[in-house]
């Protein structure tokens, strides 16, 4: 194939010299097919020759007469044979400045220069592509990234974000957590969980101290395994804390610490200086690389369990073995029967946390790492263990399985549990959990890559089926690519394969033709998948765990009550909004407020938290604002049934409206002013940047203040308009609000989604848009002059999270 104005420039073969002159340095073979070959040739031929640069240079733009040409001697190919230095750098200049107007014939990535339809294509799919991608981000990933700054240094790493939850109970095997149990230790508005979120946490401890001037009370300290964000750096390990009381109570009690020391190979024993700051080494116990040592005394003796998994022919996670000794300093001595386990790391070898006494028993805890690490925690009752023989049995632990997987601090793995017994004799417990299995950020990022991968994969297969990318080989051996001839090593049966896949691919563009309507059908799929693999793409490197996390305010995290009000005809809304929201992680249970029919049975919903059917003798939209006393938190979240939004979305409602639990915090604004006053849309509100009413149907309020004003005296007259026009409840709620605070009593958080499933059945309360509307403006009027005007408006996108927007 010639150079077009150089018809004797034949490009085929390799760099080489010419077999007879092989001598002689002006004299090279120089078959190029390539840019990539010239360019190769020139840095090889400048190496040799910094004279050749300067000549290069200078010839190089005046492209002089080509060399002479004649047919060498390497079969049937031809060649270029250079005579002096002057026609090499001419060749090479002839090449790259004439390469891109060469019609080339196929390589690897060869067929991109072939054909500017193909890079055209190519790219113009790619940026489509990334066009699909960012408004996914933007639409979806968006507006769930946290912004929150309380979170900051408590990011996900490797082995995900572990968190710390407090329990209490009667016993070791009846604990709940402690929000559960009436021990409320926050403030009025902070009602709720008691689980806060370490960095990385393996494993948690308690410490009793008794405060002496007190003695009724005591102090409790949690030491945790942490490390520090930047230096990456252990700063505690995996401990144990025991405490040895002097016969002076006003002395302060010996504390001691036996850190998880196996990257140095030593069980080390330290003792607090300066509880709980300043230790100093007490003993190395144990020279070996033991992890996660456990030690108790029971039975005259000291029994250390501990794991080492450098032992030979052990399944990391299946091994335990035990220490016993007379004094917890030593020495200490092998149990004849280790290791205990050393094959099956789901039976919960590796420790869980320290043993424990109960009732005269010893019981150890561990971990279940089968799937995942720390997947689960295992309490075993010791039946027997002496210096001889050891025995233990599976017994249940007494903890409820988290439901709502991801959405729950501890809803994937939990694998560490401290229990300690109060002098009242109940029992407090601390017990890690994270949302994500190990390993959980290096799977989203492959499967990532390889969604992108397959994008890519699916551009091209596009391009090839529209005609627009052609990269097959010929089939025949006489029509075979260059590329394949002057390789050897690639064997026949990958010519084979390539031939095939040429004969496959023109019978498959023959069928898919971009002209018929079946190509047309195909054609669009494909699209639709590219779609598809963009957006999952985007979810497994951008978009986090997938959890629907709470938000943390004031260091706390707290919890809600729903409240819905429905009736029989829209109970395939309510088992679809019980269902979803019940999975919510601040969701502690869901009321429904029956106002006509038949009642469900309240085992008929698909639901991970406690669902409570409240039947009403009067279908009246009052009932929503009821007083209920079985309502135990303060926050309530009335949400019409009809509405499904994203768990993420209703944690930042509760966010607000913990921040500010005197006003109404909801989804749907709406702007009422005029005279008379009107009720619009939120198109209106919107168009005017302001908002002075939220609407009930989707608002966090205070439950004892909203419902106790709403059932109140002066609110009389306004719920009997209520009944009057089966409307307007949250207009009133709005009125009461305002009428009883000059401060601001409503505030805005912006959904990124919001479905309204009525629109999916015949059972919406207010189909008729126009009458709804003209009832609400009357009501207006009316809640006006019983209660006053409502403020003028507050603008949208105040907040700086942006929430608001």
């Amino acid at each position: 194939m010639a150079l077009p104005g150089h018809e004797n420039c034949v490009i085929r073969g390799q760099l080489r010299r010419s077999n007879q002159r092989r001598n002689s340095p002006s004299s090279l073979w120089f078959p190029v097919k390539s840019t990539g070959d010239a360019v190769f040739f020139f840095l090889s031929l400048v190496s040799s020759s910094p004279d050749w640069l300067r000549l290069c240079f200078t010839l190089c733009p005046s492209l002089s007469p080509p060399p002479p040409i004649r047919r060498g001697e390497m079969g049937e190919r031809n060649g270029v044979r250079a005579e002096n230095p002057r026609a090499v750098w001419d060749y090479c200049c002839c090449c790259l400045f004439m390469a891109p107007r060469i019609r080339w014939r196929w390589a690897p990535l060869g067929f991109l220069a072939r054909s500017p339809s193909a890079v055209s294509f190519i790219l113009g799919s790619l940026a489509a592509s990334g066009l699909v991608a960012v408004a996914f981000f933007w639409l979806v990933i968006s507006s769930s990234r946290r912004s929150d700054p309380t979170l900051l240094g408590c990011r996900p790493d490797s082995e995900g974000s572990w968190s710390v939850g407090v329990y209490y109970g009667k016993s070791p095997f009846s604990l709940s957590p402690i929000e559960l149990v009436g021990l409320v230790m926050l403030s009025s508005s902070h009602w709720g969980s008691l689980h806060a979120y370490v960095l990385f946490m393996f494993c948690v401890s308690i410490v009793f101290i008794r405060d002496f001037g007190f003695a009724s009370y005591y102090l409790v300290y949690l030491l945790h395994r942490i490390i520090v964000a930047r230096k990456n750096v252990l700063l505690i390990s995996h401990y144990l804390c025991f405490l040895n009381l002097t016969s002076n109570l006003k002395c302060f009690p010996q504390i001691y610490m036996m850190p998880e020391g196996n990257k140095k190979g030593q069980l080390r024993l330290y003792r607090a200086v300066n509880f709980p700051l300043k230790w100093t080494l007490e003993k190395v116990l144990i020279r070996k690389p033991l992890i996660d040592p456990s030690l108790i005394q029971y039975e005259g003796h000291y029994w250390l369990f501990a794991s080492d998994f450098t032992r030979f022919g052990i399944e990391k996670n299946a091994e335990l073995e035990i220490w016993y000794s007379s004094s917890p300093l030593g020495p200490w001595k092998q149990h004849p029967k280790n290791p205990i386990y050393r094959a099956d790391k789901s039976l919960g070898a590796r420790n869980g946390g320290r043993p424990f006494i109960y009732e005269g028993s010893l019981y150890r805890l561990g971990q279940d790492c089968g799937g995942t690490y720390g997947r689960r925690i295992q309490i075993y009752k010791v039946e027997k263990l002496n210096r001889e023989e050891f025995k233990e049995v599976p017994v249940k632990l007494g903890i409820e399985e988290p439901k709502k997987g991801r959405n729950a601090w501890n809803g994937i793995r939990y694998h560490h549990l401290d229990t300690q017994q109060l002098p009242s004799g109940n029992w407090i417990a601390v017990m890690d959990g994270d949302r994500v299995p190990s390993g959980d950020s290096t799977t989203r990022f492959l499967l990532g890559c390889t969604f992108t991968l397959l994008l890519l994969l699916l551009v091209m297969s596009i391009g090839f089926l529209v005609g627009a990318v052609n990269c097959c080989v010929a089939s025949s051996r006489r029509n075979e690519s260059s590329w394949l001839r002057t390789r050897p090593h690639i064997n026949l049966r990958a010519r084979r394969y390539l031939a095939g896949m040429n004969r496959y691919g023109s019978s498959i563009r023959a069928r898919v033709n971009p002209k018929t309507c079946s190509g047309k059908l195909v054609l669009s799929f494909l699209v639709l998948v590219g779609i598809a693999f963009a957006c999952t793409s985007v979810h497994f490197l951008l978009g986090g765990s997938g959890a629907e996390e709470a938000y943390m305010f004031g260091g706390q995290y707290s919890q809600f009550t729903m409240v819905t009000m429905t009736y029989e005809a829209r109970i395939w809304n309510l088992k679809l909004y019980v269902k979803h929201y019940s999975r919510c992680e601040s969701v502690r249970e869901i009321v429904v407020v029956w106002n006509k029919g038949k009642p469900p049975r309240e085992d008929e919903f698909d639901s991970v938290v406690p669902v409570r059917i409240r039947v009403e003798e009067i279908n009246s939209l009052n009932n929503r604002f009821k007083v209920d006393p079985l309502i135990k938190t303060r926050a309530v979240l009335e949400l019409d049934d009809d509405i499904m939004m994203a768990c993420d979305d209703i944690e930042k409602g509760f966010r607000v409206w913990r921040e500010n639990p005197d006003r109404l915090v909801g989804f749907y604004p709406r702007l009422v002013d005029g005279s008379p006053l009107q009720y619009r849309n939120e198109r209106y509100a919107r168009g005017k940047n302001g908002y002075n009413v939220i609407l009930t149907g989707a608002a966090f309020m205070d439950s004892e203040y909203a419902f106790k004003r709403y059932g109140s005296q002066e609110a009389t007259e306004g719920r009997a308009l209520v009944n009057q026009f089966f409307n307007c409840e949250d207009l009133l709620m709005n009125f009461l609000y305002s009428n009883a605070s000059s401060e601001r009593t409503v505030e805005y958080v912006h959904p990124a989604w919001a479905i309204d499933t009525s629109k999916l059945s015949t059972a919406a309360i207010s189909r008729n848009t126009q009458v709804h509307y003209d009832i609400r403006t009357n009501c207006l009027s009316k809640f006006s002059a019983l209660y006053g005007a409502l403020p003028s408006k507050w603008e949208f996108a105040s907040r700086a999270d942006g929430w608001d927007r």
